[in-house]
Order: C-alpha cells, then sequence, then structure tokens
C-alpha cells in the first residue's frame, strides 16, 4: 500500500471513530417523565349533608334554589374554602309552612346563600368573627356571639345557636344551628312558628293537670277513713253480743 492510500485510510478511520464516540456522548440517557400529582379531591357538600345526619331539608331548599352550584364551586377552591351554616330539620319544623313558601324564588334563593360565608372558618376563629362582627355572609350580615364556648348567629329575627361541627378541615366547614336564619331584609315582621303539638288524650299533661296529684292524696286518705269507721264500729258490735252471751250463761 502507498504511503498516501495508507495516511488516507487511517484518517478516515480516525474521522469514523470520532463520530461514533461523539455519537455515543451525544445520546442523552432516557428519563421517564415524573407521573402528574393525582387532582385533589373536593368535598362533595350534596353528599356530605345527605349523610352527615337531619339536614334533608337544607339541602332540598339549596338544590331547588341552585346555591349547592354556588357551595361547591367555593368548597373546591382550596385558597378561599367556605363555612356553611345548616340549620337542622326541627329547625325549618318550627316554622309556620307559609313562612318559607311564600317567598319569591329570588328571596328563597338570598335566604339560603344567607347561610354560608365564602371563606373557611375553624371553630378556633369564633372569637375573632364575635370581636369583628358584624360579618359578611353570601347575602346580608350576621352578628356572630361566643361565650364561654357558645357560639351564636344573630340574624334579623333569629338567634340560632351552633349545635355541632358537622364537618371541618380546610378548605371546608359545615356547622349545624338549631335556628333557621331570619334577615330582616327578607322578613320585615316577625315570622310565624308552627303551632305547639297538642297533648294527647291521657298524656303526661293530663295526668299532671294542676291538683290532680292532691286530689287524689285526699281520696285515698278519705278511703282510709271510711275504712276504719267500718272496721271500729264492727269490733264494737262484736263485744256487746259476747258481753250478752256470757251474762246468759252465768244466770
Amino acid at each position: 500500500m502507498e504511503p498516501k492510500t495508507a495516511v488516507l485510510v487511517s484518517a478516515l478511520l480516525c474521522l469514523a471513530l470520532s463520530r461514533g464516540a461523539l455519537s455515543q456522548k451525544a445520546r442523552a440517557p432516557i428519563v421517564e417523565a415524573p407521573a402528574p400529582a393525582p387532582a385533589p379531591r373536593y368535598v362533595e357538600l350534596a353528599e356530605l349533608l345527605s349523610l352527615a345526619g337531619p339536614y334533608g331539608k337544607f339541602l332540598e331548599y339549596l338544590t331547588m334554589t341552585d346555591v349547592i352550584k354556588t357551595f361547591q364551586s367555593q368548597a373546591n377552591d382550596t385558597k378561599q374554602g367556605i363555612t356553611v351554616f345548616a340549620p337542622q330539620n326541627s329547625a325549618f319544623a318550627a316554622l309556620n309552612e307559609t313562612v318559607l313558601s311564600n317567598l319569591t324564588t329570588d328571596q328563597l334563593r338570598s335566604l339560603m346563600l344567607h347561610h354560608a360565608m365564602p371563606r373557611y372558618y375553624p371553630l378556633s376563629a369564633f372569637s375573632k368573627l364575635a370581636a369583628a362582627s358584624p360579618v359578611s355572609m353570601y347575602a346580608y350580615k350576621v352578628n356572630v356571639t361566643y361565650a364561654a364556648g357558645t357560639i351564636g348567629v344573630v340574624s334579623g329575627w333569629a338567634t340560632a345557636k351552633l349545635a355541632s361541627s358537622v364537618y371541618s378541615t380546610s378548605p371546608v366547614a359545615v356547622y349545624a344551628l338549631n335556628r333557621v336564619l331570619l334577615p330582616k331584609e327578607i322578613f320585615p315582621a316577625t315570622p310565624e312558628m308552627a303551632p305547639a303539638p297538642a297533648p294527647g288524650r291521657g298524656g303526661k299533661a293530663t295526668a299532671d293537670a294542676p291538683g290532680a296529684s292532691e286530689r287524689a292524696a285526699s281520696d285515698n286518705a278519705d278511703a282510709k277513713s271510711s275504712s276504719c269507721r267500718v272496721v271500729g264500729a264492727g269490733s264494737l258490735a262484736f263485744g256487746y253480743v259476747v258481753l250478752l252471751v256470757s251474762g246468759l250463761l252465768m244466770a
């Protein structure tokens, strides 16, 4: 092989080897992309209210007015959150049935919006809310009271007590109320309450009528007295008979 040819072959071999080495260095290792983070699981308010206890009537009105959608959208906001005040079924039963049935669609919707704050508040925050009252709800305002651990929510014609914590984990809090909030913006006059149930026949109300126990005691005393008189008279007559028979036998 001629010197020039040998040099050319050597140069080509060197070039090929250098390209192979460069291509190996250029290949980056394959790295799998990290799996996407799971989407946060939101609290389903409708499911929570239907399973947590006696809040069916409240949920019915929330669904009827589409306010449940507003509340759910806010519940999905992990930065602000929501605080819902849920009246128990007994709270709605305490109202005359015409109180809510006579409201317009807009009034009923505003009433439901009046039962939530567009921010998450744990129980530990209510002492500060009381100091800052009145505080804003989705509609209108309320006064929060805090005394010796007892939390109250005052709205117009209603003074409600926070009965229990249904759910409280950021960003969602749901608290039970023993009264329906009744703002004066919707109810200019005092809403009518449902009539108290009448006592049943032979019920406790009849047994506890004033003077009933005293009359029963007096009747028992008279009966005992009469029994004693009858027994005493019988014993005396028997004594006379014994004496008479004894006298005849001795004669």
